[in-house]
């Protein structure tokens, strides 16, 4: 027998391929026009919503009584009916239950009727392995692939006997219930990892974790000594970059003042001190640390590049999406050719970019560049500009990760329509917790040392997560060729189902036509 796509597969006795317009009275879409961004009125729920078995109602968009009365009466959402998402995240599924609350649909959401057929059979069905590639590759599109409704309709489904059908779903759920206790558990673990990680964060910038290496240091310098310190080596480093820009200067004129004359190097911003009132909300710090405020511990920080990037080119452009979980992803990049662009912007090893505009969740966030390529950075990040010898790349990512940090930036960032910006001025007076650079070396072991048994656990516990995906797939695998539970001779073959099933159809489409006699 020979399924839609061409694969050749063996059905088991008494089973037949079925188009899924065939099996059902209605296959429909969600509403194509978007619904209003108001924070009241009744639900239409999108593809986000629908998870595999449930339906997720946060988040959600909302319309007017008028029109959702108006989509209720287009869909007839029923109990049973099952809810599969072609647009964006194609392939989840789960079935409307008894209970639930009114609520109508997206366009990004499909609402299949079934006749005369288990609806969470079909509902498994898609969840097969072979039917998420299979709508995958049917789906269309650039931005955003989608399934069109056609292309649906004529998805051949291997149709089991109705009882066979029952028995079905009766031995995946029962396996799948196994499945999920574990996956919960995992998933529980996984929790459990990044609360104890934002705890080692925690510890650290308070001197917890170097509470016994500070007791075996011979002399340690005050507060109020790192804090002479910082304004010596800002001054310091000013006074460094005056000197080579005036070599600079001289080596422009004795060319014959070719080019751009080099930008002289602005003096360091004075940042207005701690107040005790915003000390008041920060947590104690050992004797030997003070409050600072990031500016002073830089030359300045500095947006990123505004010029338009190409697909291919000589220097790599990192952006906000190149950053993922602290670190650099550089799969997906844009480069430049631009020889003014790259020299300003040009990164070196042991710079912090900090994303200072993105979605209210991811805004803050924060890598090092390690030196990998080089590279320049986008408008939407934020680079540091630490001075080396006042604090260490490393501690200033880790602290820019804590609760702490993440907690001042949600009161100071300024959101707008999905999106939340934190500037240049917000980011220099970020409170930071300041200690001399042995320390702050040592506190990055510290915190090292524990984040890396969190990354072995969390590895673990993906690589378990993925099994029980892969088991899954395989009871689903078993369940779609009939190995799954034993065969009833006395079951009544597909074949025959299926024209049950059309006569039913045809005797509701007849009820919808028929006129009411007068």
């Amino acid at each position: 027998m020979t399924e839609g796509n061409g694969e050749v597969r063996e059905l088991p006795k008494g089973w037949i391929w079925a188009e899924l317009e065939k099996l059902c009275s209605k296959i429909t879409d969600g509403s194509h026009a978007p619904p209003q961004k108001q924070e009241h009125g009744l639900p239409m729920l999108s593809a986000k919503n629908i998870q595999n078995d449930s339906i997720n109602f946060e988040g959600i968009r909302y319309i007017t009584e008028a029109e959702f009365e108006k989509e209720c009466a287009r869909a007839n959402i029923e109990e049973n009916d099952v809810l599969l998402t072609i647009v964006g995240t194609i392939g989840r599924t789960t079935i409307v239950r008894h209970g639930l609350p009114k609520f109508t649909l997206q366009r990004s959401v499909a609402l299949l009727k079934p006749v005369l057929i288990n609806s969470k059979y079909l509902s498994f069905s898609f969840r097969h392995l072979h039917f998420q590639k299979l709508l995958m590759q049917k789906a269309k599109g650039t931005a955003q692939k989608g399934v069109y409704l056609k292309t649906l309709q004529n998805l051949q489904i291997p149709l089991a006997p109705l009882f066979e059908q029952n028995r079905i779903v009766e031995k995946i759920e029962e396996l799948f219930s196994d499945v999920d206790q574990g996956v919960e558990s995992l998933k529980t673990a996984q929790k459990q990892l990044k609360v104890y990680r934002q705890a080692v964060l925690k510890w650290a910038f308070e001197g917890k974790l170097t509470e016994a290496w500070r007791s075996q240091q011979p002399t340690l310098k005050t507060g109020e000594a790192l804090l002479a310190q910082i304004k010596a080596e800002r001054e310091n480093r000013y006074q460094q970059q005056l000197a080579e820009w005036e070599a600079t200067v001289r080596e422009w004129e004795a060319i014959g003042k070719v080019g751009k004359k080099p930008t002289k190097p602005q003096k360091p911003k004075e940042l207005s001190p701690i107040t005790k009132n915003e000390l008041s909300k920060l947590s104690h710090l050992p004797g030997q640390w003070y409050w600072v405020k990031i500016g002073n511990l830089t030359t300045g920080v500095e947006y990123g590049s505004a010029a338009k990037s190409k697909k291919e080119g000589k220097v790599a452009v990192l952006r906000m999406g190149n950053i993922q979980n602290c670190v650099f992803d550089w799969a997906d990049l844009v480069f430049s050719d631009d020889s003014d662009e790259v020299e300003k912007y040009l990164l070196k090893k042991g710079d912090v970019l900090f994303n200072r505009t993105n979605s209210p969740e991811l805004v803050g966030k924060t890598a090092i560049y390690q030196g990998e390529r080089p590279a320049i950075f986008a408008g939407y990040l934020i680079r540091v500009n630490q001075i080396d010898e006042l604090v260490l790349s490393k501690y200033l990512n880790y602290f820019l990760n804590s609760l702490t940090s993440k907690k001042h930036g949600n009161d100071v960032k300024t959101d707008g329509v999905n999106q939340s910006n934190i500037n240049g001025d917000k980011l220099a007076n970020y409170p930071f917790p300041y200690t001399s650079l042995d320390e702050q070396d040592q506190i990055v072991q510290e915190i090292e040392s524990r984040l890396s048994i969190c990354d072995q656990l969390e590895a673990t516990i993906i690589e378990n997560l993925q099994k029980a995906e892969a088991l899954r797939q395989s009871i689903l695998k078993q369940a779609f060729e009939g190995k799954l539970v034993p065969q009833d001779p006395n079951d009544e073959p597909a074949e025959k189902l299926l024209e049950r099933i059309r006569a039913e159809r045809q005797e509701k489409e007849s009820q919808k036509t028929s006129k009411p006699l007068r």
